[in-house]
């Protein structure tokens, strides 16, 4: 999957600025990342390890993303060591959710250094 994919042309983040982004939700997914499901075709469930300054990191890449692509709806709820982070979008936007669905998993199954 290239890095663009799951990026609907109605982001408005500047280009030179997406791989950066994309980037960010990579480190997320591949660093943090343990279950994905989908309570819903419009609902992505994401459950990140929490630890020190994770909590905020999530918040602060959320909204971000919510300023450019405003058809994401993010809620985060941390718990003392596991952060969920609840993803829903629009029927319009079901395949960018399905797509970054996909691209979470792939990433997150990659071995990683250590």
């Amino acid at each position: 999957m290239s890095d663009r994919t799951w990026v609907p042309r109605s982001c408005t983040l500047p280009t030179e600025e997406l791989p950066l982004r994309v980037a960010e939700w990579d480190g997320l997914f591949a660093e943090r990342l343990t279950a994905l499901s989908r309570p819903g075709p419009l609902w992505l469930r994401l459950d990140l390890t929490g630890g020190p300054g994770v909590e905020a990191r999530v918040r602060d890449l959320v909204e971000r993303e919510g300023g450019c692509c405003s058809f994401f709806t993010f809620t985060v709820t941390p718990g003392e060591s596991l952060i969920s982070l609840d993803i829903r979008v629009d029927q319009r936007h079901a395949a960018v959710l399905e797509a970054l669905a996909a691209r979470a998993g792939d990433v997150s199954s990659r071995p990683h250094e250590t």
